[in-house]
């Protein structure tokens, strides 16, 4: 008998037309999404894929019955959604997403204290950048996520959770002062090191500081908040730093920490879900909650 997890291994390789892509998707190795589409066509007697080296190309019986396919799979969605609702957000489990920089900091705080609040939640974590969370949200792959907001998209709802402030961080020894309180004209934006295209925080860096005419920014692109502070902590330039990471980071980089004047510049962090979800907007807030009360500590007054 076809399975399930053969029907949703068709149903990424139809959407990607790739093995290599949708075994990605399903978060398994491509030999075993491969072996299961082979299984598959066993099973039914009929060849649903042509594997070239290129990609996949469906069959005309297997684009004939992927239409039969995704009905018994959101079937099974809705099935598996009503279960959850009668369970509730903390009777089961929790697939939740964070964006990089605030998962490393969140993370160790959040997990003790959801296990401590509701020790029956099995807890699956996923650090994606925000399109990826938004993404997984509207797949069904994540139940909600922490982001900062506002978060674009059709169909998502948000709840703010707390308010992260902009700091600017530079080596302890740097020969150039910074000013205390910073203000944004004077950030030297060709010193200015951010993350890679696609991490909000880069964005929303350029926005503090980089969007005057004229003014280039430093030709570099970290691929984590502590790989951009490492290169910080050894002069080789300035940074934006949340305050959500400054007590971590501050005790493992040799750094200034520098705040701007007021106001201060900050993003807004908040819990996202599908608009769509069959749980309560209680339980969302519950999980706002906790997670206010995790994140409490890395907040100086």
């Amino acid at each position: 008998m076809v399975t399930l997890r053969q029907m949703r291994y068709f149903d990424a390789l139809a959407t990607v037309r790739h093995f290599g892509k949708a075994a990605e998707m399903v978060s398994v190795s491509q030999p075993a999404l491969s072996a299961q589409i082979a299984e598959m066509e066993r099973l039914l007697d009929v060849r649903l894929v042509e594997r070239q080296r290129s990609g996949a190309i469906l069959t005309r019986e297997g684009e004939e019955l992927l239409p039969d396919i995704r009905d018994i799979l959101q079937r099974a969605d809705r099935l598996g959604e009503r279960v959850k609702e009668r369970q509730g957000l903390f009777g089961g489990r929790l697939r939740l997403g964070i964006i990089p920089t605030v998962a490393p900091y969140l993370v160790p705080r959040l997990i003790p204290a959801l296990r401590q609040s509701h020790p029956e939640l099995t807890i699956e974590l996923k650090e994606l950048l925000t399109s990826g969370c938004v993404d997984d949200l509207k797949h069904g792959k994540l139940d909600c996520a922490v982001a900062a907001l506002p978060v674009a998209g059709e169909g998502i709802d948000s709840a703010f959770l707390f308010e992260d402030r902009f700091l600017i961080a530079s080596a302890e020894d740097e020969s150039t002062i910074l000013m205390s309180p910073m203000t944004e004209d004077r950030v030297d934006v060709e010193r200015l090191l951010l993350l890679e295209e696609g991490h909000c925080l880069r964005d929303q860096a350029l926005a503090v500081c980089g969007t005057s005419a004229g003014r280039r920014v430093a030709n570099y692109g970290a691929t984590s908040m502590a790989t951009l502070l490492q290169m910080v902590s050894h002069g080789m330039g300035i940074t934006l730093i949340p305050e959500i990471a400054v007590k971590d980071e501050a005790s493992r980089n040799r750094m200034r920490i520098v705040p701007f004047a007021e106001p201060q510049p900050s993003r807004r962090i908040g819990l996202v879900w599908r608009a769509s979800a069959s749980r309560k907007r209680s339980d969302f807030d519950e999980l706002g909650r906790v997670i206010r009360q995790g994140a409490a500590e890395l907040f100086h007054s």
